[in-house]
């Protein structure tokens, strides 16, 4: 084993897939001699050279495009969008062609393309570079998304994205790049729809996605100390989402506190919440608890962003309300 950084995951995935398969190129917006805006990208060029790392314009809608071309001829395209916020301007592109060419041509067409983009706060980047826009994406049939908490995940599951023949949204998180964990030496894929259960515990499950893993961790950890046991349930695939994971657990703890990033309206914590509200009611001895950002466009000032957005106290609390 070796530990190694989140963004190092990703360079590593992105490296790795391209040496493996000549198929396999990429096509974004400063990704080349820049490194893209997150270094995800970097030294990328010097080794694979210009047809297989592209530079594009500033054309979301033109990215995703070229890629879905590729893609139906047979490449490997993997797009960076570089903010999630901008996905918008695609949103044609990746609604109406990419998720609906397999069916619309009777499976006979393939559509073997990731788009990465990364989301979240942290960084004071204020309401048009900070949201947490996932739900958009897992309410679209036919694209698979993938949000990772960790190194050892994020360089797992994008080997397995880039691999599939299916399209994949591939969600960041800013805050992330610099978080590290251990890896294997040997090469490794993480399958697709498939959660991981960050931490054993009887009396909660927190079901957390992206860096909201991490802050429910920290969260758990103080909790303990009080003598309450949560279990952190990560589903990294949110879209198909491994449902068994989390009802089992829920079996276990009779109690769930949702944690996501997003505004709560149609969130996917409130999916999660009505998926175990409908297969698992009878399993809750408490109200299912949802712990989100305020309904608000995100903030430019750290003291506001901090304020409407999750932290360790608001899941305590979440998690206190239904275990006291």
């Amino acid at each position: 084993m070796r530990k190694i950084t989140y963004r190092e995951g990703v360079l590593e995935a992105l490296r790795e897939e391209m040496r493996r398969d000549e198929r396999v190129f990429l096509l974004g917006e400063d990704i080349a001699e820049f490194g893209g805006s997150y270094k995800t990208t970097q030294g990328l060029l010097q080794e694979f050279g210009k047809e297989r790392v592209r530079n594009t314009p500033i054309s979301e809608a033109g990215i995703v495009g070229a890629a879905l071309g590729a893609a139906l001829m047979g490449m490997r395209p993997v797009a960076e969008i570089m903010y999630i916020d901008f996905a918008g301007i695609a949103m044609d592109q990746i609604v109406n062609q990419v998720a609906k060419v397999k069916y619309m041509f009777g499976g006979k067409a393939k559509v073997p393309l990731v788009i990465r983009t990364q989301g979240g706060t942290g960084r004071s980047s204020a309401a048009q570079h900070a949201q947490s826009l996932e739900a958009w994406w897992v309410h679209v049939p036919g694209l698979k998304v993938v949000q990772p908490s960790t190194a050892y995940d994020v360089k797992g599951l994008l080997k397995a994205a880039i691999r599939d023949d299916n399209p994949v949204f591939f969600i960041e998180h800013k805050l992330l790049y610099t978080t590290t964990s251990e890896i294997p030496e040997e090469d490794y894929t993480l399958p697709l729809g498939k959660a991981d259960v960050k931490r054993q515990g009887s009396d909660v499950t927190i079901v957390a996605t992206s860096r909201m893993v991490h802050l429910s961790l920290a969260a758990a950890d103080r909790l303990a100390a009080e003598g309450i046991e949560c279990e952190v349930v990560d589903p990294r695939t949110l879209s198909p989402l491994d449902e068994e994971t989390i009802l089992n657990s829920v079996a276990k703890t009779n109690k769930l506190v949702v944690v996501c990033e997003a505004a709560p309206r149609c969130s996917f914590a409130s999916e999660v919440a009505a998926v175990v509200a409908e297969k698992g009611f009878d399993l809750l001895d408490a109200p299912i608890q949802r712990v989100t950002s305020l309904h608000t466009p995100i903030p430019f000032a750290p003291k506001l962003e901090k304020f409407v957005t999750p932290s360790e106290d608001k899941v305590i609390a979440a998690v206190k309300k239904i275990t006291g």
